[in-house]
Order: C-alpha cells, then sequence, then structure tokens
C-alpha cells in the first residue's frame, strides 16, 4: 500500500484535461478509466506518460511469449491501468485450443502522478509520489486552470472521424451467425454444453490517421457507461488502443478482501417513445429465456468465486436487476465474496478468467466450442480493463461494447449468449443491437 501525495485543485470537466494532456504531452501511454456520472460511474482517472510499463504477447510455447499472470503477480507497488485479453485464458488452461491475436495479451502502465475526479461533487485531486513530476503537473494543471479558454469545450480542436457502415467488413455474416446459433443449441441438446456466448466480429480502415481519444469522445456521446474508458498503448505496444463503452463490472476486490462481481445476461433495445421502452423493459424482465441464462452465469461466477473467497462468504445481493443504459436495458446480479487470507486478486483474476458471461457453461467446454466456431481470436474483446490503485484495490472491466484499434485498423466485436431456446433470428438481432451503437457514432 502506498499513501500518495494529494492535492486538491480546481475542478475542470475530465474530457477537457484529457484533450490537454494529449496536446502537451501525446497520446502514447494515455489512460482516460471514465464513467457516466452514476453510482458505479462516479469516479474519472486520467493519466500520461507511464514511467513504467510491462506487456506479454503470445501464447504458451510460442517465442518470446511470457506468462501475463506471472507479470501481475510480480507488479511493484504503484499506480497501475492496462488490458488483459480473453486469450490470456491459455496461460491457465493450455488444454484447451486458443488463437493468437496480434493485440498485446497484457499491457499495463504505471502512471505517476495521476487525475482523479468525482463526477459527483465535481472535484478533482493530483495524486502522485515522485514530487517532481507531482510539482510539474500541478504548475501545468495550475496554468490550464487560470486559462479561462482553454477551460472551454468548445476551443478544443476534435477531429471528427466517419467511417461509413458499408465499409465495415464483416468477418462473420448474419447468416453464418445464425447458421452457428443453430450448432450451439445441437451441442446443448446433445448435453455437450449448457450455454455459450458466441461472437461475431467486423473491422474497417482509419480514413487517415486519428487520434483514439476523438473516436472515444464521438462514442461516449453516444453510449455513456459506467465503466467505459480509453487505453493507448505505448513502448510494446505502440499503436494498439482500447476504446470501451462497456457498462459491466467483471471483478472488483477492496484491500480488505471484499470482492464483488456484476455479470450482465440479458438485452432488449431502448426506445424513444417511453412507452415502447417501457414494454421492452418488462419483456426483458419478464423473460423466462433471459432470466435463466443470467441465473445460470450467476451459479458459474459463485463457483469461480468460491475457489478462493472464505466459505459462507459469498452472496448474491442482486438477482436479475433491471439495468437501463443509453441504448440498451440489461439484466445485471451483484455477487459479492470475501478472499481467503492467503489468497490475492491476481488468485481470483485466475480463477475467474475468462469472465463467465461472456463464455457459457460449462465454461472451458464452452471456450473450446466458441474456439471452433469463431473464425479470429477475440484479444482484448471480452478481456478487462483492470485498475490498481495506490492502497491496492483493484477494479476491472468486461471488455465489450468496445472498439481495438490495431495500427490503422478499428475491430469490433459484440455476442449473445445462446440457451436451448434461443432462437436464430432473434440472436442475430440483439447482435445488432449491440453492434449498431457503436458503428454509428462514427459515421
Amino acid at each position: 500500500m502506498i499513501t500518495p501525495l494529494k492535492k486538491h485543485c480546481q475542478w475542470i470537466e475530465p474530457s477537457i484535461v484529457a484533450k490537454h494532456l494529449i496536446n502537451s504531452f501525446g497520446e502514447s501511454g494515455f489512460i482516460w478509466l471514465d464513467g457516466d456520472g452514476s453510482e458505479n460511474g462516479r469516479w474519472v482517472t486520467l493519466g500520461v506518460e507511464p514511467h513504467e510499463q510491462i506487456c506479454s504477447r503470445g501464447l504458451p510455447g510460442k517465442e518470446n511469449a511470457s506468462n501475463p499472470f506471472t507479470l501481475l503477480r510480480n507488479l511493484k507497488p504503484g499506480h497501475w491501468t492496462g488490458w488483459l485479453s480473453y486469450e490470456a485464458g491459455a496461460w491457465l488452461e493450455p488444454k484447451n485450443s486458443w488463437k493468437e491475436d496480434e493485440m498485446a495479451t497484457l499491457w499495463m502502465a504505471s502512471h505517476d502522478p495521476i487525475f482523479k475526479f468525482d463526477l459527483h461533487k465535481k472535484i478533482l485531486w493530483l495524486e502522485g509520489c515522485n514530487q517532481k513530476r507531482f510539482n510539474s503537473f500541478l504548475k501545468w494543471l495550475n496554468n490550464l486552470s487560470s486559462n479561462k479558454f482553454a477551460n472551454n469545450d468548445r476551443n478544443i480542436n476534435k477531429q471528427r472521424i466517419n467511417i461509413p457502415i458499408d465499409k465495415w467488413q464483416w468477418i462473420t455474416q448474419l447468416d453464418e451467425y445464425q447458421k452457428n446459433v443453430e450448432a450451439i443449441k445441437t451441442l446443448i441438446e446433445q448435453g455437450d454444453i449448457f450455454q455459450a456466448n458466441l461472437s461475431a466480429c467486423c473491422k474497417a480502415k482509419t480514413p487517415s490517421p486519428i487520434l483514439a481519444t476523438d473516436l472515444y469522445l464521438q462514442l461516449k456521446a453516444k453510449c455513456p457507461s459506467p465503466f467505459s474508458g480509453i487505453l493507448v498503448g505505448a513502448g510494446e505496444s505502440l499503436g494498439e488502443a482500447i476504446i470501451s463503452t462497456s457498462p459491466e463490472r467483471f471483478l472488483k476486490v477492496l484491500p480488505c478482501g471484499a470482492v464483488e462481481s456484476r455479470p450482465i445476461k440479458g438485452t432488449r433495445p431502448r426506445d424513444k417513445n417511453p412507452l415502447i421502452d417501457a414494454d421492452l423493459a418488462a419483456d426483458l424482465i419478464c423473460s423466462p429465456k433471459d432470466r435463466a441464462e443470467n441465473i445460470m452465469i450467476v451459479d458459474l461466477l459463485r463457483n469461480d468465486l468460491g475457489k478462493v473467497c472464505q466459505a459462507g462468504s459469498i452472496n448474491v445481493n442482486q438477482l436479475v436487476g433491471l439495468e437501463s443504459y443509453s441504448q440498451v436495458h440489461h439484466l445485471t446480479s451483484v455477487i459479492q465474496g470475501k478472499l481467503k487470507p492467503n489468497k490475492t486478486w491476481v488468485d481470483l483474476l485466475e480463477a475467474s478468467w475468462p469472465g463467465g458471461s461472456i463464455t457459457g457453461a460449462p465454461k472451458l467446454r464452452a471456450c473450446q466450442r466458441l474456439y471452433e466456431l469463431e473464425p479470429i481470436a477475440r484479444g482484448p474483446y471480452c478481456g478487462s480493463f483492470i485498475n490498481i490503485n495506490w492502497d491496492g484495490q483493484v477494479d476491472s472491466n468486461i471488455l465489450i461494447r468496445s472498439l481495438i484499434i490495431k495500427d490503422s485498423c478499428i475491430r469490433v466485436h459484440a455476442g449473445c449468449g445462446i440457451v436451448a431456446d434461443s432462437n436464430a433470428n432473434n440472436e442475430s438481432e440483439e447482435l445488432k443491437w449491440k453492434l449498431m451503437p457503436l458503428l454509428k457514432s462514427i459515421v
């Protein structure tokens, strides 16, 4: 645990500070853990110019590959932020088959100082341990505060990024996706699996060199969410970035060992007509299929947490609750527990990886079947943003509703949970509910 220097500063909107940080220091290594102002999306963290980074690529047995979980166990104390990809599961279950992605499996960066925002109380702090860097960034922030023109969002240069819908290349066509839904239903009928979260992917070229932050600002305006943000790689991950508007917390671990997970299963689109919107929400709440799918994943995660949590500590504090966001309604459950005294957050991560809500049940068999049906690696999609605070608190999301950037290519995935009574047409429609808000935000 580290106790950083902490300075209460004049309030400036996070988006303004973010753009000026990038203008001053460049985008490489920039982190922005964002929120939507809700109870779960109250806090915002910004950081630039990381002073230390770690990176892991490749699968077990590959030349120069390294175990991402070992690297996480050996992190020095400090403030760390980064991503862990879905295929990190290969290091936990090497007997299963896993595809290799071009994105880093793990990228983590340590920032000192950081900018911390409380969206509820409109409070901004600068936090850090390196006195020289702390003073330098404090001076920079004070100069920004004193410039009344710089504090106006209208004075920030933002590039509008436009990618027409017809420029996206579908890696999995919708008719093929429907066939894969039927294939999973057959496996369920045969008793091979109970549920699987089948994904599809599309990709496009960026029209010109872009700032990932500009792209995030467009997405944020259309799809605000509590566990959103942007990470821009540096060093070995230069040219890589992840933009997320995720509504789903994966794992949160407090320094005392308290654990929380918030799995999402069940989706309906929003509608501008309040009566239709209410009907859609009611349809979701009353759907036996969606409730069964959610409860199945709750049981899976209770089992995962039970591997490293104290006996009797695991509780389901919310079961199949309705949560509504700008574009969709979701069913969310909340599971809590307490780590055993000899277990760490990395033990919990290993016990729970990949997340149950984006794999299926039984998890390892579902992962195997998804490997057979999905044509490319997921990479950071269905992985996590991971943030480690000065005091050792860890929080992470599930990387859904996300854009993955590698040099001049943008990739978007989405998935649906398939169960015995899934309808292939309905599942492909749900896929579009999840994908289209992302794609339309950059038209």
